[in-house]
């Protein structure tokens, strides 16, 4: 079974090409979906990140505040390592569980810090980077999520630069146009897997 890591910038259409993936019938394993199941109401991973952080990145119905930790981590670099030691080896754990059923020719491990924390690496043989120009990344983070455009040149600042991930890439995805041209370039790939398969 061929193992491809997705990745790219925030704002870049992972999301969107993972989806394709999913439609021409790969399976998708995505590390967002798994952290955000992880830390769901009622998971165990809840009460050691307010053993961590402190009841004040909590909602009153006892729901994680991701906005408020997300604006810690991206400004304290020690609360991101922190949160990450707790986060990664759990998501790791889940994301190896379900290779094990995996049941199609390729899989599709989206991991938006694939080449920042090299977390993954062995785990994948190809390193897939969807990738647009950095002003299209802003504007689309801004309108998706609602943040401004400083906290979101704060997330980029944390990335690897888009000149270093286009150089570790194995293949690009050159996301800056249409929507239809995203879903050529996802089902030129997806044949291309299918025969690396």
């Amino acid at each position: 079974m061929l193992i491809v890591g997705l990745t790219g910038g925030i704002g870049c259409g992972k999301s969107a090409a993972a989806e394709i993936f999913a439609r021409l019938g790969a399976t998708v394993i995505d590390t967002d979906q798994i952290a955000h199941q992880l830390t769901a109401t009622g998971q165990p991973a809840l009460a050691e990140i307010r053993n961590r952080f402190g009841a004040g990145y909590f909602l009153p119905d006892g729901s994680l505040d991701r906005a408020r930790l997300r604006n810690l981590v991206f400004s304290d670099t020690a609360a991101k390592k922190r949160l990450e030691a707790l986060l990664h080896p759990l998501i790791k754990n889940e994301v190896r569980r379900r290779l094990a059923d995996v049941q199609t020719r390729y899989v599709i491990v989206a991991v938006p810090l694939l080449l920042e924390t090299g977390a993954y690496r062995e785990l994948v043989q190809r390193i897939l980077v969807v990738d647009c120009a950095e002003e299209q990344q802003v504007a689309r983070t801004m309108a998706r999520s609602g943040l401004s455009e400083k906290e979101v040149r704060a997330i980029m600042a944390c990335q690897i630069s888009r000149a270093e991930r286009l150089r570790l890439a194995d293949d690009i995805i050159d996301n800056r146009g249409e929507r239809g041209e995203l879903q050529q370039q996802v089902e030129q790939l997806h044949r291309q897997y299918l025969q690396l398969a």
